[in-house]
């Protein structure tokens, strides 16, 4: 006895199928192009982030990139001083980094007494210079002027003292920087928009 599908169950089948199908498209397509979530793992942007915190990205604000490539195309704005940022970690770019852009491309920067100096003036702006931010690694010892190349930023960790930054492994090329940390999303307590 052969089993036969009426052709209701058969429309229905096909509708749900063309719908879970659109859904998984359209998910995609805005997980690679537009948002994307984020979980902090670690201490280093406390207090701003905590360990657990869930974030959401803007993929394309710094515009996009091509998938499993590191070009981008179509750039609506570069980041600025202070944007939050996640980015391909340049010593393994499997790995996502987050931290806080302090140097643009050509800025001379000097960390001197806890205050990030950029071409000779310290910053004054909230809420990074409410951070005292160490003089470690190769890139940010005491006395010494570091001169961003083009096409690259210095970023920072909001808690300076247990940060692996660009202090310990230089310079971030813009074409690792995924997108701009917009909000916090759990734990629901925190939600908030990042500055």
């Amino acid at each position: 006895m052969a089993f036969k599908i009426d052709d209701n169950k058969k429309a229905f089948i096909k509708e749900t199928f063309d719908s879970v199908a659109t859904a998984l498209i359209l998910a995609l397509i805005i997980r690679t192009f537009i948002l994307q979530p984020f979980k902090i793992p670690t201490g280093s942007m406390e207090s701003t982030l905590m360990p657990g915190d869930r974030i959401l990205v803007s993929r394309f604000i710094y515009g996009f990139r091509i998938p499993f490539t590191f070009n981008r195309i179509i750039r609506f704005k570069s980041p600025q001083r202070g944007d939050i940022f996640v980015f391909n970690y340049p010593e393994d770019t499997k790995r996502a980094f987050i931290k806080r852009c302090l140097g643009m491309p050509k800025d001379n920067l000097e960390i001197k007494n806890g205050e990030v100096w950029i071409n000779g003036n310290p910053i004054k702006n909230f809420p990074i210079n409410s951070i005292y931010y160490y003089n470690r690694g190769d890139y940010a010892k005491e006395g010494e002027i570091v001169k961003i190349p083009a096409h690259a930023y210095f970023a920072l960790g909001d808690n300076s003292a247990s940060s692996k930054d660009s202090r310990y492994w230089g310079f971030l090329e813009d074409k690792y920087i995924i997108g701009k940390a917009l909000l916090i999303y759990w734990p629901l307590n925190r939600i908030r928009l990042l500055k």
